[in-house]
Order: structure tokens, then C-alpha cells, then sequence
């Protein structure tokens, strides 16, 4: 097996890292055990691309390196799994070993203890209501909080679900009545204006007495917005200045809220040092990954709330896991357990669908509420219904929808040429970047860069940021919007790429080179600040950044200009699917124009992200003691 390993390696199949680990994990088993070697290869592998565990099932009989000179065939499913667990190096759940072995997953220890103790906790949330409470304050304060909605906004479409229902007023109460709740939607559905409310609301209900709040979210910039989104609703808000007054102001990452730097795992708050809180609000849940949720909920203590806010149709984290997919139950139709139709309905006057008679509802389902109304999105909008389509995975009508709607929101655009590329770049972005610098104020100089971003895929290749962002330098030079005769030229703008907290700079933060009337008109980098200032940074401050005029999708969630220009590659690649085409799509305010070939589109749509867990069997069962698979 090791000539197998070898070969996988060979074929750049398997990476250096997941070799070396194969051959340690072979080195403790005291004997050959190829089908062993060759799984803790795999899982190393199955790791590297964002799964939290090995599907055994997926690769078992399997020929790896089909249509080589060196095809590796995988064990039979049932020999394979009975070899691991007569391992030394392979445990039940529970065992202190290298590897666990779960029915067909297995997974690396560590991450077997981080998807576990997520799962427990998060069930005896789920399970869990909070104490009684006064019915007739609670009916009072979620009226006047939610009057009647009179936004004409776009909806997701959907038939099953009555769109008369205000589903922020239930998300309200379902955020009030447990200890866990989930808020997801699209951009546009409210969902920070909502925890606004929501906020006012426990405070309402807590007669006067100071409640803990945190805001906190994966990364600076994602904090940042949410900070600037509560600061915004609180002047909108029909409840008393004192209600106001107790908002919280600020918002942290999260590791800065566990109390960790930079790089350590080990955090000041965890499962036996609780966080001082009442409540927990997180924003952008899909892109956390299992580590960090898990992290965090053990450091929540058992009396406070926790809120979480996210898009469950966007990109999944960069590290492992679609932890808030699977929280989600992506796909599933919304239905409650009669107990909590009958209480909604009572307390807020709003019907929600209700799961038919005999049939089993986990308490996942009475946590989970999907904001459906869009406020930013105009009926008819380009976005709103080609990212529909998207969802949906029709890359047909997603396509139809770019292509015809020359006038409107959305927009298709034949990829240009390699050799094309320039002119047709320069034709856009002079247009938009024409007055970029025409001042030298960086509230104007910020507002005149945010009208466009680049989005792209990938990094490398004619297409990819480094390219693009050269290409772009070279068009605004000689247009002479910008002068390059020093690296932090007038003009250039920067994206943080590394937390980093003495600077207070986050990653996803994005700052420009402005000269500084105070400083002799030096080059500083100047950064917005929540409070709609500015911060100055010398640029020998700066530790990790990269230029900004075009970034990966990836790196944009979290973040929305009034347009964007989304680039995809002119071939197929793995990174490519609906999720990203969506979150690429869904970070414009106002106008996308995507540049692509049909046959890369249609196939990045048909494409979803799937990655191997078992997170969501765990928190939703089906009733007969099976996980749900569907």
C-alpha cells in the first residue's frame, strides 16, 4: 500500500501533508495495514478540501486515479470499516484516539470533538425553552415593534410558504421564546434591522434589569457592518430612549470576544470559563467554520440566548465545514410542531406552516426561521430573480434571465479573450473610476471607489486577481487617474488579508492611500471607522494586505457595492458553484454584470457545495432513529 500511497502522491492526487500523515498514522498501527494508511490518506485529503469527516461509503470499491497507468482501487465498504475498528489507531466515539470511526464517517480526532460537542449543546438548546413570561407585555411590545409590513419587496417565490406571513415578527418571537434560534435570508431581508428589534424586545420583557449583550461575527469587517447596521435601526426604533440606550454599541470578532490572539487555540473564555453574557448575537454564519462555532457555544454559559444570523444559500467557510448549511437544513421546507404554530399564532397573530398530523418534527425546525421579504430588490429585479434561479439550480433560466435583462440590474457579458481583456476592462473601468481621485477627502474618494468591484474567482491565470489587479493599475496609470511612481501611490486601495489587533485592523478590511494635510502630505493609509470616520495608518503599519481594485468572491462575503463585476474563468474548475455564483451576485446593491462562457455558467449552477459531516443528522433526526439523510 505504500507503493499506492506513493502513487496517489505521484498523480498529485494526494498532497505531501497527506502522505506524511498516512505514514504516521501507518507507523503507530506496529504493522503494515495498507487499507488503514490509505484511509488516514483520505481523510487528510477529504480535510484539505473542507469536510469535517471521510464518507467511507463514497470512495469504498472505488477506482482513485481512473483512466492512469496507476489506478488504486479502494477496499469494499464493509472489510474496510472492519479493519478500522480493529485498529489501535481508530476509536468509537468517545475513545481518545488518532482517528474515530462513526458508522461510515471517519473523522480526525479533534474535529470528532468539535462536531460532537457543537451537536450536544446545540440540541439542549434547541430543546430547551426559556422560563415563563408575561404573555400580554410580550403580545404588546412585538405589535408595536412589527406594525403591519407595507413594503411591496420581492420574495423568494415560493408557493408553500404564505408571503403575508411577517416572518421578521416570528423570528422575534421564536428568538425570545428559545434559548438557540436561527435567522437566515438573503441581503436585503432585514436580518440585522430585525436582531435590532429583537433586542429592544428581551430588553422590553427583562423589566428594567441591564442585560449583557454581544454582538460579534468571524471577521473585523463583518463586525464592523453589524455594528454600523444596530447604530442605524436604533434611531427608527418606536420604544422609549431608555430601550435605546441599553443597545449595545459595539461589535467584535469572535476570536477577540473568546479572548484569543491572532493564531491560538487557546482562548480566555471556553467551556469551563463562561463569557459574562446574557445574550449572543453572531452575524455571517455561513462563513464560520466548526472550529469556531464550536468554540464559541461552549464559552456561551446555559442561561444566555445566542442569535444566529446568516445566508444559508451563500459560500460555506474557508476552513472546514457548512456548519450553518447544516444547522439550516438547506433545502428543507420550513414546518413547525403544532405547539409552536399554536403559540406563534396566539402571541403574534401570524400563521406559520404547520408539519402534517403523526408526522415528526425535530426541535431544529421550531429554531429556524427564513426571513423571505426583500427591501432592497425591486419586483422584477435582475438579482433578485436570477439568484432565485440559482438556488434553484436552474442555470438556464438564471442565464435567460442575465441575458435578457440588457436594461435591467443584472446583466450577461461574453467572456473576453486573454488579449481582449485589457480594452474591454478599460472601457469599463474608466467610466467608473473617472472622478476617482478627482479629491482628496476620503469620504468622497471612498464613495467614488465602492461604485464598482472586480469579483473573481480565482487567484492566479489571465483571470484571477493578481492579473486583474495589475491590469487594472496599468488602465487608471495610463488614463493618468492614478500615478505609480511609488508602491503606496495616491489612489491604490488595500484589503487587509490577516487580523491584525494591536493595529485594530481586521481581516476583510479595506483602506486607501491618501496623502495626510497633517502629516506633510505623507502617504497614509486611511481606514472607515463604524462611527463614519477615519483612521490613519502609516503604511509600515500595515503587516499582511494585498491591492483591492478586484478580489475573490470569498474574500467579499461579508461585504456589498452598489455594483459589481463578476469574472468568472474561461474553464471549469472545482471552486465553481452555485453558491458562488450566488454570493458573487448577491453582493450588488444596485447592478452586476457578469462576464462568462455559457457551458463554465451552466456547470458552476449544476454544482453545489457538499460537504461530508454529521452535524445535521445529528440535529435533525428523523424520528425513527436514524439521522436525516434527505
Amino acid at each position: 500500500m505504500n507503493q499506492h500511497l506513493d502513487q496517489l502522491y505521484r498523480h498529485q492526487y494526494l498532497s505531501a501533508l497527506d502522505l506524511h500523515f498516512a505514514r504516521f498514522i501507518q507507523g503507530l498501527t506496529g504493522d503494515d495495514a495498507p487499507d488503514v494508511a490509505l484511509a488516514a490518506a483520505l481523510i487528510s485529503r477529504w480535510r484539505g478540501e473542507g469536510h469535517i469527516c471521510l464518507d467511507l461509503s463514497v470512495p469504498a470499491g472505488k477506482l482513485l486515479l481512473p483512466g492512469t497507468d496507476d489506478p488504486v482501487r479502494c477496499p469494499e465498504l464493509d472489510p474496510w470499516r472492519q479493519t478500522l475498528s480493529e485498529s489501535p489507531v481508530a476509536g468509537r466515539a468517545g475513545e481518545w484516539k488518532p482517528l474515530i470511526l462513526v458508522g461510515t464517517r471517519l473523522y480526525l480526532h479533534r474535529y470528532w470533538e468539535y462536531e460532537s460537542k457543537l451537536a450536544m449543546i446545540l440540541k439542549q438548546r434547541m430543546e430547551a425553552d426559556l422560563t415563563a413570561f408575561d404573555e400580554g407585555r410580550l403580545r404588546e411590545s412585538l405589535e408595536r415593534l412589527f406594525p403591519p409590513p407595507v413594503s411591496d419587496g420581492e420574495t423568494d417565490g415560493r408557493q408553500e410558504v404564505d408571503i403575508r406571513t411577517d416572518w421578521q415578527k416570528v423570528a422575534a418571537f421564536t428568538a425570545f421564546a428559545k434559548s438557540f434560534s436561527v435567522i437566515s435570508g438573503g441581503p436585503g431581508t432585514g436580518k440585522t434591522f430585525t436582531v435590532a428589534k429583537i433586542l429592544a424586545l428581551i430588553i422590553e420583557q427583562n423589566g428594567g434589569i441591564p442585560l449583557r449583550i454581544a454582538l460579534t461575527a468571524p471577521t473585523g469587517k463583518a463586525a464592523g457592518r453589524m455594528q454600523e447596521a444596530i447604530q442605524e435601526a436604533k434611531s427608527a426604533l418606536p420604544c422609549p430612549e431608555a430601550v435605546k440606550s441599553a443597545l449595545p454599541v459595539t461589535a467584535s470578532t469572535i476570536h477577540r470576544l473568546l479572548g484569543s490572539g491572532p493564531h491560538a487555540r487557546n482562548t480566555r473564555y471556553h467551556e469551563d470559563n463562561h463569557l459574562p453574557v446574557d445574550v449572543v448575537v453572531v452575524d455571517e454564519g455561513s462563513m464560520i467554520d466548526l472550529a469556531l462555532l464550536s468554540r464559541l457555544v461552549q464559552a456561551i454559559p446555559d442561561s444566555a440566548r445566542l442569535i444566529l444570523l446568516g445566508d444559508k444559500d451563500q459560500l460555506a467557510s474557508v476552513e472546514a465545514g457548512a456548519v450553518f448549511g447544516d444547522i439550516c437544513h438547506r433545502g428543507r421546507s420550513p414546518v413547525y410542531s403544532p405547539l409552536f404554530v399554536e403559540t406563534c399564532r396566539r402571541l403574534t397573530g401570524e400563521s406559520v406552516p404547520i408539519q402534517g398530523p403523526g408526522r415528526f418534527v425535530p426541535p431544529a425546525a421550531d429554531c429556524h426561521v427564513e426571513l423571505l421579504r426583500n427591501y432592497r430588490f425591486h419586483a422584477g429585479s435582475g438579482i433578485a430573480a436570477a439568484s432565485r434561479a440559482i438556488n434553484d439550480g436552474d442555470g438556464p433560466e438564471a442565464l435567460n434571465i442575465l441575458k435578457t435583462a440588457v436594461t435591467g440590474d443584472a446583466r450577461w457579458q461574453t467572456l473576453p479573450t486573454p488579449e481582449a481583456l485589457y480594452k474591454t476592462l478599460e472601457n469599463t473601468l474608466t467610466e467608473a473610476f473617472a472622478g476617482y481621485l478627482a479629491t482628496t477627502d476620503p469620504q468622497d474618494v471612498f464613495g467614488r471607489f465602492n461604485l464598482l468591484r472586480i469579483l473573481c474567482v480565482l487567484r492566479e491565470g489571465p483571470y484571477g486577481v493578481g492579473h486583474i489587479n495589475y491590469l487594472v493599475e496599468e488602465i487608471l496609470h495610463r488614463r493618468k487617474i492614478i500615478r505609480r511612481d511609488t508602491p503606496w501611490y495616491f489612489g491604490r486601495p488595500v484589503l487587509v488579508t490577516r487580523n491584525d489587533y494591536t493595529a485594530r485592523l481586521y481581516n476583510g478590511d479595506i483602506g486607501i492611500v491618501l496623502p495626510d494635510p497633517e502629516g506633510q502630505n505623507d502617504p497614509r493609509v486611511f481606514f472607515p471607522t463604524p462611527e463614519g470616520s477615519f483612521r490613519k495608518i502609516l503604511p509600515s503599519r500595515l503587516g499582511s494586505y494585498e491591492t483591492v481594485f478586484a478580489m475573490t468572491v470569498h474574500k467579499s462575503q461579508g461585504s456589498e457595492f452598489d455594483r459589481v463585476l463578476c469574472l468568472l474563468p474561461d474553464r471549469d474548475t472545482p471552486l465553481l458553484t452555485r453558491e458562488l455564483i450566488y454570493t458573487a451576485l448577491t453582493r450588488a446593491r444596485k447592478d452586476v454584470t457578469v462576464w462568462g462562457r455559457e457551458d463554465v455558467f451552466l456547470k458552476a449552477v449544476s454544482r453545489r457545495i457538499e460537504r461530508s459531516s454529521g452535524l445535521r443528522d445529528a440535529l435533525w433526526p428523523t424520528g425513527n432513529g436514524t439521522g436525516n439523510t434527505n
